[in-house]
């Protein structure tokens, strides 16, 4: 497994929001996290990224243990994270957004990767545009490409199609299965849309009150476990 968490209980604050979390990731695969909204989906990432108040368990990263790490250093053992709601800075240009991300990887390169402008090239025609002007599916591109100047193993993506355009979203699908099929990247993936996991996804944990519910290879989400767990 290139990511594994054992028996983890992540806090905010006194409170344990996850509960005895075992999950793995196995190297060039793609895990969708699914669940109604408020259930630990959200928390599941930012506790792989090491953004909760504290956790317990064991996590670890290519086989190393990375339990009591801090972010930074997560991102330095090659964890990229793209936030719900993005967390692009929209008084920052393209090109300062992207290379922002550069400043957490291992070995102090301080440019723009290649593959963030050949993925996008809005993006590489834009660069001194600023964040705040894009449309959604751009500032989404913008996103990627930052976490992509990470040079990371493991790209957590959470909610990556939430408030995009139906026909853009199919442009960040399309983005999402070339990282995985072509440049080989590990992805733990939130998603709400059932159809988008299903296309992407080689497995899948369902997450229901702060617990894991159900798992399986992609194919065994069946509609009586969407039914059951998603639908509202």
């Amino acid at each position: 497994m290139l990511l594994e968490l054992k028996d983890v209980t992540s806090f905010y604050g006194k409170t344990p929001i996850l509960q005895n979390i075992d999950v793995g990731v196995e190297d060039g695969h793609c895990l969708a996290v699914l669940g109604r909204n408020g259930v630990g989906k959200t928390t599941l990432v930012r506790t792989i990224m090491g953004l909760t108040t504290r956790m317990t368990g064991e996590m670890h990263i290519a086989g190393e243990e990375v339990t009591n790490s801090q972010t930074h250093e997560r991102s330095a053992a090659g964890v990229g994270y793209i936030p719900q709601g993005r967390g692009i800075l929209p008084k920052f240009t393209v090109k300062e957004n992207i290379l922002l991300g550069t400043f957490a990887r291992a070995d102090n390169q301080r440019s723009i990767p290649d593959m963030c402008l050949e993925l996008f090239p809005y993006l590489a025609e834009n660069l001194d545009k600023r964040a705040g002007t894009l449309s959604g599916g751009q500032q989404q591109q913008l996103a990627i490409a930052r976490a992509l100047a990470t040079d990371p193993k493991i790209l957590l993506l959470d909610e990556p199609t939430e408030g995009i355009q139906p026909n853009i979203v199919q442009e960040i699908e399309a983005t999402i299965l070339r990282l995985n099929k072509e440049v080989g990247l590990t992805l733990v993936l939130t998603e709400q849309h059932i159809r988008v996991a299903r296309e992407l996804s080689h497995a899948f944990v369902i997450m229901d009150n702060g617990r894991i519910a159900e798992r399986g290879v992609i194919g065994e989400l069946t509609d009586e476990i969407v039914d059951k767990y998603l639908t509202l």
